[in-house]
């Protein structure tokens, strides 16, 4: 899809943010009879293509599911491989990522990776943490419900610690302890791989967000289907709980 392509309608209609739940590596390695790394290593190239598309689209937040915490359940070797294949990407990737103004985060309970890792984590955060371009979010270890009960605790120690009271806490509050609390909550929820569910992914943050299922494995989704997804959600009407009379009398208030 060229940049300009309806692009007047591309500048109303972009998502400030999307999450992308990357499923159907293992699926794309199978039928073509390769190891399941095999997969892995070709999504992690079309993250390359997805990101390009978010920037040419004006996407502000690009929020990606690498590994959940249910993840660790899969074969050893293949959890191994993956390890193996962030820290290379973190490696190859983060200088590319700071040169094109895109800043990293990783979101997730990061203590259980190895030391190593986490270094090279807080090496690309601290190296691309200037930057103000894409904002791009990596989901690692990470799992909607753990980041609630995070949040829960965190809140629980504020009172405790008398930073807090009882009365201080509503939803607001709350939304400033759970991750990515400093960005828009997602427009658009994209699942590649023809599955329709969440698999505990940002369940606080999905309140309001619409969703795009693809059937396509992720490795072919790239930025044209990309560009399919945000035309879905750009023909959306959004009402958050209002009725469309509604949003039609403040369009032209």
């Amino acid at each position: 899809m060229a940049v300009d392509a309806n692009s007047d309608n591309s500048a109303k209609s972009a998502p400030r943010h999307i999450a992308i739940i990357m499923d159907g590596n293992n699926r794309w390695a199978k039928e073509r009879r390769l190891p399941g790394l095999a997969g892995h290593k070709a999504g992690v190239d079309c993250v390359k293509s997805v990101i390009e598309g978010c920037i040419e689209q004006g996407v502000g937040a690009l929020t990606l599911f690498a590994f959940s915490s249910e993840n660790w359940k899969r074969p050893p070797l293949e959890v191994k491989g993956l390890m193996e294949l962030f820290k290379l990407a973190l490696d190859r990737e983060s200088k590319k990522l700071q040169k094109n103004n895109i800043r990293l985060r990783v979101i997730g309970d990061k203590s259980a990776f190895s030391q190593s890792l986490q270094k090279k984590i807080q090496h690309a955060e601290e190296l691309t943490a200037g930057c103000d371009g894409l904002q791009l979010n990596i989901a690692a270890n990470y799992g909607g419900r753990w980041d609630i009960v995070s949040a829960a605790k965190r809140v629980a120690e504020a009172c405790v610690g008398g930073e807090l009271a009882l009365s201080d806490i509503s939803e607001e509050l709350f939304s400033e302890y759970i991750s990515l609390s400093a960005l828009p909550e997602p427009d658009l929820c994209i699942r590649t791989g023809g599955e329709q569910r969440i698999s505990n992914f940002l369940i606080w943050q999905f309140a309001y967000t619409e969703f795009f299922f693809s059937d396509l494995y992720w490795p072919d989704f790239d930025k044209n289907a990309l560009g399919q997804a945000i035309d879905s959600y750009g023909r959306r009407e959004r009402r958050f709980g209002r009725t469309s009379e509604q949003l039609e009398a403040e369009k032209n208030a």
